[in-house]
């Protein structure tokens, strides 16, 4: 049947039982062709009538770089209409489509906008447990004043004012809760509760399809036939017109073009919403890889399959590369002191980021000292062996009838918050993972926001290290991709050399010269930051140092020998800053002689340029004298390595010593 055409109108009419919001047109009203679309037959909601705009700017729309002036003739995307006509029908719709293309986006962004005064309650179905919904509780009746069981309804449920209920990540949930959403999907009901008597003018489902990244399968007929169900790609949401407002500075026209030429299996690596995080790197000054997603621990490439399955060629680099060139960013290779840099731009920026780094590299230690020196306070920490998401929040009944949700007490105030979930893939159930996934992306939990919360930090171990298999979950592209930079962490990339010497003394510069010259490198990746702290402890008691190595099983410890250690810490002679600068006098003459002998210097000359290299800053600063001194007999090639790619704090060293040997 179709609709009865109907009065012109600019207005929305909502049920009597919600406040109606103010009267207002959608945007860019003029030269559109309206049509007006009347709702009150059967099977539609008779208490809403729809003006809706045929073209139309889209919603939220500014002006940026990439879009000036407002693209009046571009059709609306195909969501936003779709919403429009399951409010009018009155229909339950349910909206399919793959991670990171902006569905939960668009519904957050659209209906504020096109329905002024019309909430959006967010309801992630992956967080939810059995009695989050609905519960029955004792209240004492006001009648005969007896105790009476009463269903109590989730109070976001009862906003107040219209809303339009979004039950996202619909099929990750469990089959008792898609028990419960049944009803709400079938009926708009839950237990005794008609939810439009509550307000409620629109009941939305939204999932990807895939079963890698679904726990379940909609498939009871009863349910299917009450719904309505979309189908949607990267093309039909909005999510150009929104990245371009997030870079209002930056043309992505060139983006947008490189992006659709892509092949339908690169977008689906390169989602928007991955696309994102890597223009987030590139106005950062960051690697742009480190947007892409580590799937199972293994950066996702931009590669092909080709025909027997096999990846074919990479072009990781080629593409993010012409990304850079079209925004006109740098994309280096590396940045130095990158895991500091990357927790303060975090902080700074409101992200979600992902440190991946071997066990004892110091991610939990660096972490927890950046935060608190950008937030004043320590962060929010919660290791995941230990933690379910019911351990933050639980579902409470209230005096006025309705669920609330009960945060952990560190969630709780106004203080600014970071969250870091620690041994982020070793959580204490396999749900935990699909659970966790409302946090990192909508920054709530069981659709209450966590106030004021700067930033989140997920830490974890790669699923191999040192040829051995760590115990570790396994992660899909969906919950991979939450993060806006995923990095994986050197040792070298935390300085904690410096904090061991600063603790435990001279004992610690000895052992860290140890490790820096009597090792290799395979042998420097055995040896933690933990286990020098270890060896260095088990030296000053006068317990064996063997036990400090990592424990393999079998009476077997890492293979890595201690003579030379031992040797060290007996106070056996070797050569390090202290002493070279014991001997300053010698060895400038002896590094005089070398340059004379070869502009390309000799073993001397090596020997002095790995002790520099090896030094830490301050120790480099007690001897500023010596090493100015002996810096203008190093070969310049050498010199120059000082100043590429170091940190800040070492790089203001070695300007300063620049500056005495030029004056000496």
């Amino acid at each position: 049947m179709a609709a009865t055409p109907g009065p012109r109108r600019t207005d929305r009419r909502w049920p009597a039982t919600g406040s109606p919001p103010a009267t207002a047109d959608p945007p860019a009203t003029r030269d559109q062709n309206r049509r007006t679309r009347s709702a009150a037959r059967d099977g539609e909601n008779p208490h809403v009538t729809i003006t809706e705009p045929a073209l139309t700017v889209p919603a939220g729309w500014k002006p940026s770089a990439t879009y000036p002036e407002p693209p009046r003739k571009a059709a609306r995307p195909r969501l936003e209409r779709f919403i429009d006509a399951m409010l009018s029908m009155g229909q339950t719709g349910q909206v399919f489509g793959e991670h990171g293309i902006g569905k939960t986006s668009t519904f957050l962004s659209y209906i504020p906008q096109a329905y002024p005064g019309t909430e959006v309650v967010l309801i992630p179905a992956a967080n939810l447990t059995p009695d989050d919904l609905l519960v029955n509780a004792p209240v004492r009746d006001e009648r005969s004043g007896e105790l009476a069981l009463r269903q109590l309804l989730m109070r976001q449920l009862r906003p107040g004012r219209p809303f339009v209920l979004l039950i996202d990540d619909s099929l990750q949930a469990g089959d008792t809760i898609q028990a419960q959403l049944m009803q709400v999907a079938c009926n708009w009901t839950l237990g005794e509760h008609d939810l439009r008597a509550l307000g409620c003018v629109g009941v939305f489902l939204t999932d990807n399809e895939s079963a890698a990244e679904t726990s379940a399968r909609r498939s009871d007929l009863a349910v299917l036939d009450r719904m309505v169900t979309l189908r949607i790609t990267a093309n039909d949401t909005g999510w150009r017109h929104h990245l371009a407002a997030r870079h209002p500075d930056r043309d992505l026209t060139e983006v947008f073009r490189l992006w659709a030429g892509l092949s339908p299996y690169l977008r689906h690596l390169l989602s928007p919403r991955t696309l994102e995080h890597v223009l987030d790197c590139a106005r950062e000054g960051f690697p742009l890889r480190w947007g892409l997603p580590l799937l199972n621990g293994a950066r996702v490439e931009l590669s092909e399959p080709q025909q027997d399955g096999s990846p074919g060629k990479d072009r990781t680099g080629e593409i993010l590369d012409r990304i850079a060139t079209a925004v006109g960013a740098a994309n280096p290779p590396r940045v130095p002191d990158p895991v500091r840099r990357i927790l303060r731009a975090a902080v700074r920026n409101r992200w979600a980021v992902l440190l991946q780094g071997p066990p004892g590299c110091g991610k939990t230690e660096v972490t927890k000292q950046v935060v608190a020196e950008e937030i004043g306070r320590p962060p929010v920490y919660f290791s995941l062996p230990v933690t379910n998401v019911e351990d933050l929040c639980v579902p409470i009944p209230t005096p006025d009838g309705t669920l609330d949700v009960l945060l952990t007490r560190s969630l709780l105030g106004p203080d600014p918050k970071v969250l870091v979930w620690d041994e982020y893939n070793r959580p204490k159930d396999k749900s935990t993972f699909a659970k966790l996934m409302e946090v990192t992306q909508e920054w709530s939990l069981a659709g209450r926001p966590i106030s004021n919360l700067r930033a989140q930090v997920a830490l974890q171990n790669p699923p191999y290290h040192l040829g051995r298999k760590l115990l570790v979950s396994s992660n899909n592209v969906a919950q991979a991709s939450r993060f806006t930079v995923s990095y994986e962490v050197r040792p070298e990339d935390i300085p904690a050399n410096q904090w061991l010497i600063d603790t435990y003394g001279e004992v610690a510069e000895v052992v860290l010269d140890w490790w820096k010259n009597d090792i290799d490198d395979e042998g420097r990746e055995w040896v933690t930051k933990r286990t020098l702290e270890r060896l260095i402890k088990l030296h000053q008691v006068g317990e064996p140092l063997e036990t400090g190595l990592i424990y393999l099983g079998e009476g077997e410890y890492a293979p890595i020998p201690l003579a030379g250690l031992r040797e060290r810490l007996s106070g056996r002679r070797s050569i390090g800053i202290r002493e070279l600068a014991a001997e300053a006098d010698a060895w400038e003459a002896r590094l005089a002689a070398a340059a004379a002998a070869s502009g390309e210097g000799t073993a001397d000359s090596d020997t002095v340029h790995q002790i520099f290299a090896n030094a830490e800053v301050s120790q480099l600063r007690e001897h500023i004298e010596v090493v100015a001194r002996l810096l203008r007999h190093l070969p310049p090639k050498l010199r120059a390595t000082y100043l590429v790619g170091q940190a800040e704090g070492r790089q203001r060293f070695w300007v300063d010593a620049f500056a005495r040997m030029a004056k000496g």
